[in-house]
């Protein structure tokens, strides 16, 4: 699309306005659409909208996207005051949007899930400067669609999702990962991601993370089998999480065994990797097929059981191996890894069968679909605005 027929008539770029807030699942999305965006339409204005709960005010700027804030409104799952006050804070919530997408002239909302979305949506719905609804494009990334997400494909322009069957009437795209990861060649960056982390250059080596906040059950059984892997030259990256502690014991010889609380880097993360210990949220899943990681994936034991549909399509594949919560222990740890870790030919394979379960193209599909419908509801305003003067004064609409 070009620049003059994205702006219809008018000198103002287009106004993409991506909401996704709250934790990375829903932000790295909306950021990985954010730059397709602009790849697509260097003259684009994105805007992230956003809530102070979470993870929004450190990773957005990191990526360089101004961000709105809102009220967040969350939905207490039990009767009480809480819920009582829950509409009250949403038409707050949704002021405050419209406040927001009237400011940046927004032609397109994109929504991925969380707590910043149904405010988003709504104003959308409702969007008082242009006095017509702004187009919304939906992106849902889990197995099975969360209640923001089921809220706003009520009113969608188009609805995308990860994968089949998440519950709404979808085209399934992938999710949306950032151009650094869907790119990433990780044997021509191994020597330097392993230097950046102080790895053995040689060592096979297992990357740990548990999200962004670690995870005490991957941290138990990983740190306990730090002596096991340490014997078997097994080298370890190890992101425990900012509020965790690790303290593992590996023999005078070992590879280096480094522990990390927050991974900047996720892109040299995966390039020093040979095997990864991870949750199976669904962004995780996406970043680590698309770089062809072979995964073992350890979903949450708790909620609706959506981590565990997340990896399953790489796991049949033959891209990963799923261990229940309860099974992770430092003797599973010890028997399993080593063994794998050993064994090149069935690690080729599963890095083939994660790449081909993968989306790099994800973000693309979004952002191109963001794009038209900004470029349709830009002309179709125009052409309002256009009627609206030369109308003569006795006319009727």
């Amino acid at each position: 699309m070009s620049a003059d027929v994205g702006r219809s008539g008018t000198d103002r770029p287009l106004s993409v306005v991506v909401a996704g807030g709250g934790t990375a699942g829903h932000i790295e999305p909306a950021l990985a659409v954010a730059d397709a965006v602009a790849l697509l339409d260097p003259t684009a204005r994105v805007t992230a909208l956003g809530t102070t709960k979470g993870l929004d005010t450190t990773l957005v700027p990191e990526r360089g996207y101004p961000l709105e804030l809102i009220p967040p409104v969350p939905l207490p799952r039990k009767p009480g005051l809480e819920l009582a006050k829950t509409p009250g804070r949403l038409l707050g919530a949704i002021s405050a949007a419209r406040s927001v997408l009237s400011s940046v002239h927004a032609d397109v909302v994109v929504g991925f899930g969380g707590y910043v979305s149904v405010p988003a949506y709504l104003a959308a719905q409702t969007h008082v400067r242009a006095r017509r609804r702004l187009p919304i494009v939906i992106h849902e990334a889990n197995a099975s669609a969360g209640i923001a997400n089921k809220v706003g494909a009520r009113f969608a322009d188009r609805i995308m999702a990860a994968v089949p069957g998440s519950g709404l009437d979808a085209e399934v795209v992938g999710i949306p990962v950032r151009g650094v990861l869907a790119e990433l060649d990780r044997p021509a960056l191994r020597a330097q991601a392993r230097h950046y982390f102080g790895l053995d250059e040689d060592a096979p080596t297992l990357l740990v993370f548990g999200g962004s906040q670690g995870a005490q059950r991957l941290n138990d059984a990983v740190e306990g089998a730090a002596g096991a892997l340490g014997a078997a030259g097994i080298g370890v990256l190890h992101a425990y999480g900012p509020k965790n502690t690790i303290d593992p014991v590996s023999p005078p010889d070992a590879p280096p065994y480094r522990g990390v609380g927050y991974l900047k880097r996720m892109d040299l993360a995966y390039a020093a990797a040979d095997l990864v210990v991870c949750r199976s949220g669904a962004m995780t899943v996406a970043e680590i097929s698309a770089t062809g990681l072979p995964a073992i994936y350890v979903p949450l034991p708790h909620g609706n059981g959506e981590q565990r549909l997340n990896a399953l399509p790489v796991v049949e594949a033959g891209g990963g191996i799923l261990v229940d919560d309860a099974d992770l222990t430092p003797e599973w740890i010890a028997r399993e890894v080593p063994a794998l870790l050993g064994n090149p030919d069935r690690l080729a394979a599963m890095s083939v069968a994660a790449t081909g379960s993968g989306h790099r193209d994800a973000a693309a599909a979004v952002a191109r679909a963001a794009l038209e419908l900004a470029a349709e509801h830009r002309a179709g305003t125009y052409r309002r605005r256009l009627r609206a003067a030369f109308r003569s004064p006795g006319s009727e609409a």
